[in-house]
């Protein structure tokens, strides 16, 4: 498997020099690394040649990465029936830098790019639809991100006394807690109520 691999991506690196920058091959799966201005015709390049054959789109989805300048890689995932073979392409963009659709070559790409933007942020240029498909009507933010807050913004309860659902901002009725993880055989640096005899000459006799 891995020669055939290293076949495929030396023909993607050879009939793309400008768009794709490198490949790898890691964990028995073919990774490409290209350049999210010409994703459409990388994927394009992976459908038709003869050497790929990846006729079926597997998913769309994107990784955060807030250290870096361009935090997102974009990253698509195709199978060839024919290879009997998977292939990742990883594109990399920033929060407001849009990346080219891909649904004029694989028209399943629309609700996984939609999902893309709804829980990343990132854009799809030349998208028919572009709106959120999993959050709520008015849901702020985009809540893969690594940035955003494990609460949200707003909650959505039902609110009996009105006989409705609301939608309110996040109330954190519980004050945050220290827990104690330790063991219990290592033993902690505090004393707990009921606990007197552990300590130092605790549980002997009186004499």
């Amino acid at each position: 498997m891995t020669e055939k691999l290293q076949a495929i991506g030396d023909a993607i690196k050879a009939g793309l020099p400008k768009a794709v920058t490198g490949y790898e091959i890691a964990y028995g799966e073919l990774n490409v690394y290209a350049n999210a201005a010409d994703i459409v015709e990388v994927v394009r390049f992976l459908r038709d040649d003869g050497a790929c054959q990846f006729w079926n789109i597997i998913d769309v989805t994107a990784v955060d990465y807030p250290q870096r300048a361009q935090r997102f890689d974009v990253v698509y995932h195709l199978l060839s029936p024919k290879q009997n073979a998977r292939v990742r392409v990883k594109v990399a963009t920033d929060e407001v830098t849009p990346v080219p659709s891909i649904i004029s070559v694989f028209p399943g790409a629309d609700w996984f790019e939609r999902e893309t933007y709804d829980l990343y942020g990132v854009l799809f240029v030349g998208h028919p639809d572009m709106r959120r498909i999993l959050t709520d009507y008015g849901f702020e933010g985009h809540p893969l991100r690594k940035d955003f807050p494990l609460t949200g913004f707003v909650e959505v309860r039902w609110d009996d006394s009105q006989k409705r659902v609301v939608n309110e901002p996040v109330r954190l009725n519980q004050e945050f807690r220290n827990f104690d993880f330790l063991s219990p055989w290592e033993g902690t640096d505090y004393q707990l109520p009921g606990d007197e005899k552990a300590g130092p000459g605790g549980g002997k006799g009186a004499g």
